[in-house]
């Protein structure tokens, strides 16, 4: 895999759970997984307890709970369309503090956002308490195609570089005295977005290119 790459979800520690090993992790996030999504959405003390053990583990961890809470804003899309659920889906109708929405929208917005949470929240776990590098072994020792571990490897090299140019874009923008501040930017940064696209797939054909001029046939090279 070659050099260590950090990553911002990583928390160093020296805990039980960051010792163990990466593939056992993701064989526990998988089970764990399968056991919440087939819970009935009804069955809250169940998640409760789901929570708990959750706990238990970040607390086994010493991963600062703040630490994880902070990252969960990735959630935030699943939460807004789960909010929607219960004005958009057909069936019989109940209030809800002075509104009329679905009933079956609202079960299924509830058990969304429980279930959703519950994952996220042990992803982050696992993300916090693996490196980058062990992850992808463990998923090499669980026998993922190669060519897939590949492409993850590839992206967790490159997504600090990708950042980067991103970030050297918005100071260009901002030393020319560029500030999005209303919808009439948004074409401006979605021209943005698209030029890192193509900066990102020139480079990944540059690297690509570079590899094969060294022998690459599909396969990394062994350690």
């Amino acid at each position: 895999m070659g050099a260590g790459h950090g990553h911002k979800l990583h928390y160093h520690g020296h805990s039980v759970v960051h010792r163990a090993p990466a593939h056992l992790k993701i064989l526990t996030l998988l089970a764990f997984m399968l056991v919440v999504v087939a819970t009935p959405r009804d069955w809250y003390a169940a998640y409760a307890v789901y929570l708990g053990v959750i706990a238990v583990v970040v607390a086994i961890s010493t991963v600062p709970p703040t630490y994880i809470l902070k990252r969960t804003v990735v959630e935030v899309p699943f939460l807004v369309f789960a909010l929607l659920l219960p004005f958009v889906a057909e069936g019989p109708k109940t209030e809800v503090l002075g509104l009329t929405v679905s009933q079956h929208g609202l079960e299924a917005g509830v058990a969304l956002v429980v279930k959703g949470t519950l994952g996220v929240l042990a992803s982050l776990t696992l993300a916090a308490t693996t490196e980058p590098q062990e992850l992808l072994a463990g998923l090499e020792r669980l026998r993922m195609p190669s060519q897939l571990v590949q492409i993850m490897s590839f992206m967790v090299r490159y997504l600090d570089v990708v950042t980067g140019e991103m970030q050297r874009m918005k100071v260009a923008r901002e030393s020319r005295g560029f500030t999005a501040r209303n919808p009439r930017h948004w074409p401006i940064l979605a021209r943005s977005a698209g030029a890192l696209f193509i900066r990102s797939y020139e480079r990944g054909e540059r690297v690509h290119l570079a590899m094969l001029s060294r022998g690459y046939t599909g396969r990394m090279p062994p350690k």
